[in-house]
């Protein structure tokens, strides 16, 4: 039984080693995924003001805010400054440091911003990594929704609001073959928040140089000013978005200490 079970846990480890061999590659090129280089207002401010080197779009109620929980920062998601947020989501460890997108996911207030990304293969899908969070505006009441939604394509995401009737809206991109991806949907209860989780999307391009593009979605798309805010933080970073979880470390290690002391035991026998 102990045999087997060693068996099995190696089979699992090597799995692992196996699947993370053959995934897709990054996207290329990519740079100031931390939003600390920018031209303009320092932090807390609207995405335009602050002018993120190499990030285009970006117009309405999208702030660039620093990490942090305190509610009495001015420059945290959470602090007095517009768009405070009943919640901020965690300091995460990134080499480096950081700052973080707060986005209002009411589509009538936001638009999509992106990142031209060259040097890709046409047809070849490439790995995105990055952390999502969520929150509401202080001053609002109404459990709500949240996600990203993430486009690969020669033109960016953008939204009709309302034009569905009923205040709900739609997202395109004009680019009729754009690679698309919806992150897993985040569940704020009302006056509360969601903290980091981690996003792995694939999208494939469609040109040599292709627009990466996110897209703040609340509520599905309904225009009810409750409001959602949705936070992103980490795109492609290096600091650890791309190694095994901790759960996946732990399984390889046990798998090679196995297969270790199985060899030892044999080579006694042997001997």
């Amino acid at each position: 039984m102990r045999m087997r079970l060693l068996k099995y846990a190696l089979g699992g480890a090597l799995s692992l080693l196996a699947v993370a061999a053959y995934a897709d590659p990054l996207l290329p090129g990519l740079t100031n995924l931390d939003f600390l280089s920018y031209i303009g207002s320092a932090p807390k401010n609207y995405f335009v003001t602050v002018d993120p080197t190499g990030w285009t779009g970006g117009s309405g109620l999208i702030f660039i805010a620093t990490p942090g929980t305190s509610n009495t920062s001015p420059t945290t998601a959470c602090g007095p400054t517009y768009l405070q947020t009943y919640f901020c989501p965690s300091t995460l460890a990134i080499t480096g440091g950081y700052n973080e997108v707060e986005a209002d996911g009411n589509p009538v207030y936001e638009s999509g911003f992106q990142y031209l990304v060259t040097g890709l293969t046409v047809g070849q899908t490439y790995e995105l990594d990055f952390y999502q969070g969520a929150s509401q505006q202080t001053g609002f009441t109404g459990n709500t929704t949240e996600q990203w939604i993430v486009s690969l394509g020669t033109d960016g995401m953008t939204v009709c609001a309302g034009c569905l009737g009923g205040g709900n809206s739609s997202y395109s991109n004009s680019d009729p073959t754009a690679s698309i991806a919806l992150t897993n949907l985040m569940h704020t209860p009302s006056g509360g928040g969601v903290d980091w989780n981690y996003v792995s999307i694939d999208l494939t391009a469609d040109a040599t140089s292709d627009l990466l593009s996110f897209l703040a979605w609340g509520n599905n798309g309904n225009t009810a000013n409750l409001p959602p805010m949705v936070f992103l933080a980490g795109v492609n970073s290096p600091a650890g978005l791309t190694v095994p979880e901790p759960g996946t470390l732990a399984l390889v290690g046990i798998g090679l200490l196995a297969f270790a002391s199985i060899r030892r035991r044999a080579a006694k026998r042997i001997g």
